[in-house]
C-alpha cells in the first residue's frame, strides 16, 4: 500500500516556488521525451499553474531552456487550436 500524502500546510513562496516549478518542468520534459504524452500533459498543466503564479523576477530565475520548452510545447502541442485528448 502506498504511503499517504501529507497535505501541504503552507503554500510555496519565494525560492521554494521557483524550485518546485523547475522540478515540475523537468519532470514534464522527461515524460515528453519518453513519449508519455498524457502524463506529460498533466505535469505540464501543474507546472504552468505554478509558473503563472511567479513574479517577473522569479520567472527570470527559471532556466531559459525550461522556459523555452514550456512556451514551445504550450503553443505547438497544447494550444487551443489542438483537439483535446478523448476517452478511448
Amino acid at each position: 500500500m502506498p504511503a499517504k500524502k501529507k497535505p501541504n500546510a503552507a503554500p510555496l513562496t519565494g525560492s521554494a516556488l521557483v524550485k518546485e516549478t523547475c522540478r515540475r518542468l523537468r519532470a514534464a520534459r522527461s515524460l515528453w521525451d519518453s513519449h508519455r504524452n498524457d502524463a506529460c500533459r498533466h505535469e505540464r498543466a501543474k507546472a504552468l499553474e505554478l509558473y503563472e503564479s511567479l513574479s517577473e523576477g522569479q520567472r527570470e530565475q527559471v532556466p531559459q531552456v525550461l522556459r523555452v520548452w514550456l512556451r514551445y510545447r504550450s503553443e505547438k502541442y497544447f494550444g487551443p487550436h489542438r483537439t483535446p485528448p478523448g476517452k478511448k
